[in-house]
């Protein structure tokens, strides 16, 4: 007998609709402009807000903070990658290493049944009181579910787990019809198991927004007559999606609709530790390093995706050589007036508007695993953490890029706020838990916004 078997679900419902990476501006704008008309009349009987998401604002750290309802410092996921401090060997953080309780997994112990699709970093799935179906860091389908017996499921429904991004670079035509293709599936798993489940709590990740934004955003905000209308088109799909969803909902159904971070076009690709090398900041024991385990121990400091500067600290890093307090500010100093002081080559504009040290974005048990530096570029630089790139500037296939100010959070039936009107993707949580008649842990970070 599982953990959950004998708990039964009862009490208010929720289900929640996650759109990664679309901004607030996005849907005010093409809402105003007559394009969405399933979103306008959602807005007549709800409240949508901006909203802030995290540092930094990637999805794997934006949902996880959303989950736990805790900031990086507790929850342990600082981006897609991450290093090993032992050996220095790069991967990719899952849910094995997020530290605390899910939103599902509170409300599983609470007695509520959940069903969860595909939101990051719920790979692999953990046990819940319901189903979980994991999000695209998951490489096989028959180890996507929990309970297991769902890959099978899935299987014949021709589930897709993720659209093939680097598709976009080859065809943008062939990028297009798996991004359609993807989010029918999606779509189907979720009417299926909406349908044919009792739950209490259900939610939807749709990641395909992020997708398009990343290669077709730029095109769109430039007026590309082929492309433009493509974009547009993918949004009004999932505004009819959103139209139907919210038409299968009960009163006693909130429904709540949320991005994790905003989105804007990119003009280049800023490769800090290319600049780190230029500055004298770091070298390496390789003409061609292949990853941060090629890093001199006569390095001061590196960088990971996206703008997460480590002093080469030791006792920490392998083969961290600053050994003194003083030593360490020193760097920290010199290493943020160099990027605030940073500019575009060919233009003259600032590249970096802030840089954050890391006491000033994080506080809990995992607080020393985090970055020393967390390095904020203006709106159309996007930071990478690339090692072995020539230039300090390029520009490619990629035409979208994240923000952190211009995520939306919307609650039908209710007014999203609080008092300054600034909060947060952590803020949810606690904001769901409150709807649904379950106390918030005391550990958590976020408040309620009801």
């Amino acid at each position: 007998m599982g953990l959950f078997d004998k708990l039964r679900f009862k009490g208010r419902r929720v289900l929640v609709v996650g759109l990664d990476g679309v901004p607030f501006s996005l849907l005010k704008r093409l809402s105003e402009e007559g394009k969405l008309p399933n979103w306008t009349q959602l807005m007549e009987s709800g409240s949508m807000k901006r909203m802030n998401s995290v540092h930094p604002c990637v999805s794997s750290v934006a949902w996880a903070t959303y989950m736990t309802g805790k900031n990086p410092g507790k929850h342990n996921i600082y981006g897609f990658v991450d290093r090993n401090l032992g050996s220095m060997d790069v991967f990719i953080p899952t849910s094995r290493d997020m530290a605390g309780k899910t939103l599902w997994e509170i409300l599983s112990q609470a007695g509520k049944r959940v069903v969860v699709i595909n939101v990051p970093l719920t790979f692999p799935p953990r046990e819940v009181n319901g189903i979980l179906i994991s999000g695209f860091l998951c490489p096989n389908i028959d180890k996507i579910a929990h309970p297991k017996e769902l890959a099978g499921v899935l299987k014949e429904m021709g589930y897709r787990i993720d659209v093939d991004a680097w598709q976009a670079r080859k065809s943008l035509d062939k990028f297009l019809e798996d991004l359609h293709l993807t989010l029918d599936k999606r779509i189907e798993a979720m009417f299926h198991f909406m349908e044919r489940e009792e739950w209490d709590f259900f939610q939807l990740h749709i990641m395909e927004t992020d997708r398009i934004n990343h290669f077709l955003w730029g095109l769109w905000e430039e007026g590309d007559t082929q492309y433009g209308p493509e974009f547009i088109k993918y949004y009004q799909k999932i505004d009819g999606i959103l139209g139907r969803i919210s038409a299968m909902l009960d009163r006693d159904t909130r429904l709540i609709i949320l991005s994790d971070h905003g989105f804007c076009g990119m003009k280049k690709e800023i490769f800090l530790n290319h600049w780190l090398q230029r500055e004298g900041w770091l070298k390496f024991r390789e003409e061609n390093p292949k990853s941060v385990k090629d890093i001199h121990q006569e390095s001061k400091a590196y960088s990971l995706i996206p703008g997460r500067i480590y002093v080469n600290l030791a006792g920490r890093e392998s083969s961290g050589s600053v050994r003194f307090p003083d030593e360490y500010e020193r760097i920290r100093e010199g290493v943020k007036g160099g990027l605030l002081g940073m500019r575009d080559p060919d233009s003259g504009e600032r590249i970096i508007e802030n840089v954050f040290k890391r006491e000033e974005l994080y506080h809990g048990p995992h607080y020393n695993e985090g970055p020393d530096l967390v390095a904020i570029p203006h709106n159309g630089y996007d930071l990478k953490g690339n090692l072995d790139k020539k230039e300090l500037t390029y520009k490619g296939p990629l035409v979208g890029m994240h923000t952190y100010d211009d995520a939306f959070l919307y609650i039908k039936d209710a007014e999203v706020g609080t008092g300054n009107n600034q909060f947060g993707v952590m803020d949810v949580m606690p904001t769901i838990l409150k709807l649904m008649g379950v106390s918030s842990p005391e550990d958590i970070d976020g408040q309620t916004l009801l």
